[in-house]
């Protein structure tokens, strides 16, 4: 019983990787073909236009605990955005030690484009395949183990 069980565990882990790694491919590429943006890219503008609603700054330190990034990820990432406008970086105006992420005009017009594609994207090659009942029970399951 136990080895069917472990078997049974491993299928469903290797279904959710190659599941993962299919759709996170598949939207990436329409994403990227339609609007410049890399799935990276676009991860940081819906989380700053979320986050602040495009009104303020956010901490960087915030912003990486949003993402569930590494500090060095985000920071590489938010280099290669400001190089293009989409973002700056200012010091913390409350405390001075730390530093905010803004979203440009650049930037929250680059999320305006991309988040439609982004959006038709995730239904083409994931919601759309799946029931009311599998994406309510996909849900469930996601809630049940995520935080």
């Amino acid at each position: 019983m136990t080895e069917m069980r472990d078997d049974t565990a491993l299928d469903a882990w290797e279904a959710y990787r190659r599941l993962r790694l299919h759709v996170d491919a598949e939207v990436a590429r329409d994403l990227e073909r339609a609007s410049g943006l890399s799935m990276a890219d676009y991860d940081v503008l819906a989380a700053l236009a979320a986050l602040s609603g495009g009104e303020h700054c956010i901490r960087v330190r915030g912003l990486t605990e949003h993402l569930h990034w590494a500090h060095s990820r985000l920071s590489r990432q938010l280099g290669r955005m400001e190089q293009r406008g989409l973002v700056d970086r200012e010091k913390c105006e409350l405390d001075g030690r730390g530093e905010d992420v803004v979203l440009t005009d650049a930037g929250r017009r680059a999320h305006d484009r991309a988040a439609p594609v982004h959006l038709d994207a995730v239904r083409r090659h994931f919601t759309g395949a799946l029931s009311p009942e599998q994406l309510a029970a996909f849900t469930a399951i996601a809630r049940h183990i995520t935080p």
